[in-house]
């Protein structure tokens, strides 16, 4: 069964993802319910443990991902905690957002 999980992902990771690897992040956190409150608290959970947080449908929580599992990255942009929204097409713009 699918299931929707939030990532913290590391520079070297989303890097890997950009070229069409793998990652195995250290940890996938999963909403405690559907709600939007919940949904949001482990998006900003994820996102506090890596450069940036990526939202990803995944069968295995604890499994392989590719950039294809990921629907959407986040990141904070300006140190409030606040997420900016990027499409995984994305990807090198929030590459050198993150590394700039």
């Amino acid at each position: 069964m699918t299931m929707r999980v939030y990532l913290g992902l590391s520079l070297d990771e989303l890097t890997t993802l950009a070229g069409g690897g793998t990652v195995t992040p250290a940890e996938a956190f999963v909403a405690a319910s559907v709600d939007e409150e919940d949904e949001l608290a482990a998006l900003e959970t994820a996102g506090e443990t890596g450069v940036v947080a990526a939202a990803a449908e995944l069968d295995d929580p604890d499994g392989p991902v590719t950039l294809a599992d990921v629907a959407s990255l986040h990141v904070d942009l300006d140190g409030s905690g606040d997420l900016a929204w990027f499409a995984t097409q994305e990807i090198a713009a929030v590459i050198e957002l993150v590394t700039a």
